[in-house]
């Protein structure tokens, strides 16, 4: 069975644009098998303006999949 990933591990992108890059995780969405990685697939989403508040603009982490992760040996 294959080790789980948990928030502090330090992986290696094995797979897509971003291959061959080396993160800690931030967090993990073992719902959909996804690894949120600091500072790698960070976009910029807007916010509308409704009764309640300004609109305004987030950033947001966007998953990486488990299967295009491999943990790092320290």
């Amino acid at each position: 069975m294959a080790k789980m990933l948990k928030v502090g591990d330090r992986v290696k992108v094995i797979a897509g644009s971003k291959k061959g890059t080396i993160a800690s995780i931030v967090k993990v969405d073992r719902a959909n098998r996804k690894a949120m990685l600091k500072d790698i697939n960070v976009v910029e989403r807007h916010v509308r303006a409704n009764a309640y508040q300004k609109g305004s603009k987030k950033t947001v982490h966007l998953g990486i999949d488990f299967s295009n992760l491999k943990k790092e040996d320290k």
